[in-house]
């Protein structure tokens, strides 16, 4: 179903330049997780297949790329269809919820940040209230709740100078491949959309 790990980081096949990203299928069922109940249009893809497209547009990078389905014998148009519209419908959801964990991840953020403040705060006060008496430890203890204090900042730190790139790495790339170009061989599916899910549908979901 899908190439052999040495060829699968080697090179593409290219066509006028557009490196393809080949998949071909001995069933359309291959290319769907078995157990999704979701009507053909709206399921799942395999996890396999998910990880190879994944994978290799993000190989590829920002050079032009084509995804090609090998479609078994007797695959009617609406069919191939459906299999294009299964594969944008995917991914368009998946960059909605890329986009949603984002946006969780920084509120997450800002609510780490907001506590961290307090507990730093907190830690200052008792600090200054050590400071002002001299009695045996308060300088130890003093120096502890300051480390203490700005070690409860590096949780909201972390988030957003480091965790934020990743996701959003991610919802850039399923955006990618939501509106990847996609060709189906032999090509039944002439008359399919170029892209059934416009790129305002992505932005504003």
């Amino acid at each position: 179903m899908y190439r052999s790990r040495r060829q699968r980081f080697g090179a593409y096949r290219r066509d006028g330049g557009v490196c393809l990203i080949e998949i071909t299928l001995r069933e359309l069922k291959q290319l769907f997780n078995t157990l999704d109940p979701a009507p053909f249009h709206e399921k799942d893809l395999d996890p396999a297949a998910e990880e190879y497209i994944v994978s290799a547009v993000r190989e590829i990078g920002s050079k032009p790329s084509r995804l090609v389905l090998h479609l078994p014998p007797g695959t009617t148009d609406d069919e191939a269809c459906g299999m294009v519209a299964a594969i944008r419908n995917y991914f368009a959801d998946r960059t909605r919820h890329a986009r949603e964990q984002l946006r969780l991840l920084f509120v997450r953020g800002v609510i780490s940040l907001l506590i961290g403040l307090a507990f730093l705060a907190t830690c200052l006060s008792v600090r200054e209230l050590l400071m002002a008496t001299v009695q045996p430890g308060d300088a130890i203890a003093s120096e502890g709740l300051l480390i203490l204090g700005w070690v409860a900042m590096w949780k909201p730190v972390e988030i957003f100078l480091y965790d934020w790139w990743p996701d959003l790495d991610k919802r850039r790339l399923f955006e990618r491949i939501a509106h990847l170009q996609i060709e189906t061989q032999p090509g039944l599916a002439a008359a399919c959309p170029r892209d059934p899910l416009p790129a305002v549908q992505l932005a504003n979901a």
